[in-house]
């Protein structure tokens, strides 16, 4: 016999007036990093909270989210689970070129997928930490995302810093807050190589970039500084505990953070 399921009800309407209370303010930018299964029992699911966060964005507002699809990186690195080595060749030989269309996403949660796939949504052009957003400033978010810079000076993480985005995490924690990776690219931090597919005019190719290597093992430690310190509005969204501040403020302190605590590269 299944499990009587837990609370709180949400729906999209209750959704998105809890998030106005939250702080979120039609025609905001933002960019929501999310855990559908930390507000409680969703009528319509992943779809109901998307409709919720463009309710109450309106419809001058941009939603942002990570559309990352990790599993398009080289199989030496995996570690959730390893592979064999004897596999390895086989597995840079066959990887699915990425597709901004088509490539689902992998380790952000149920809710950037329905972001990726919803009409009109554009994504950006990385083969492995892409971003997919709705709303007037999308296109302006998405452009100009180059391979050798995940989530640095070329990618959609500048282009939200420009526009005065916010970040809300919406049952998520500081762990996940991609907007502190920005600061690595401008401390220096070492560098390391990265493989993924693409597509090329020539078709599909295995290519290999130098790359900061990113690092959020002490995101959380990092977001709890920040939030001591600096403005973060608390708020609630069903069963949810939410979190919103300033893109730009939070790369602006994680920079001295981590400059302070991490091995950095020398300049030459």
């Amino acid at each position: 016999m299944s499990e009587t399921p837990t609370g709180p009800l949400c729906t999209r309407e209750s959704i998105a007036t809890e998030l106005g209370q939250a702080g979120l303010r039609p025609g905001d930018t933002v960019l929501v990093h999310s855990s559908l299964s930390s507000l409680g029992w969703v009528c319509g699911g992943a779809e109901a909270v998307v409709l919720a966060l463009l309710d109450a964005l309106g419809d001058d507002g941009t939603l942002v989210v990570p559309a990352h699809s990790g599993d398009n990186s080289d199989p030496a690195l995996w570690q959730h689970p390893p592979v064999p080595e004897a596999w390895w060749d086989d597995i840079r030989a066959s990887m699915p070129h990425y597709d901004p269309r088509t490539t689902r996403t992998s380790g952000v949660g149920v809710i950037p997928e329905v972001v990726r796939t919803w009409p009109g949504a554009v994504r950006s052009a990385h083969p492995q930490t892409s971003f997919a957003a709705i709303g007037p400033r999308a296109a302006e978010v998405v452009a100009g995302h180059d391979l050798d810079c995940q989530l640095g000076e070329r990618s959609p993480l500048a282009r939200l810093e420009e526009l005065g985005a916010r970040v809300l995490l919406l049952g998520a924690g500081f762990g996940s807050c991609t907007a502190f990776h920005l600061a690595e690219y401008r401390i220096r931090a070492p560098e390391a190589d990265n493989a993924f597919a693409i597509t090329t005019p020539r078709g599909r190719r295995w290519t290999t970039v130098r790359d900061i290597a990113l690092d959020s093992d002490d995101f959380e430690e990092l977001g709890a500084a920040f939030a001591e310190e600096r403005p973060v509005r608390y708020g609630r969204v069903g069963a949810a505990v939410t979190r919103l501040f300033s893109l730009a403020d939070a790369v602006a302190y994680a920079e001295v953070w981590l400059a302070a605590r991490r091995r950095l590269v020398e300049p030459a």
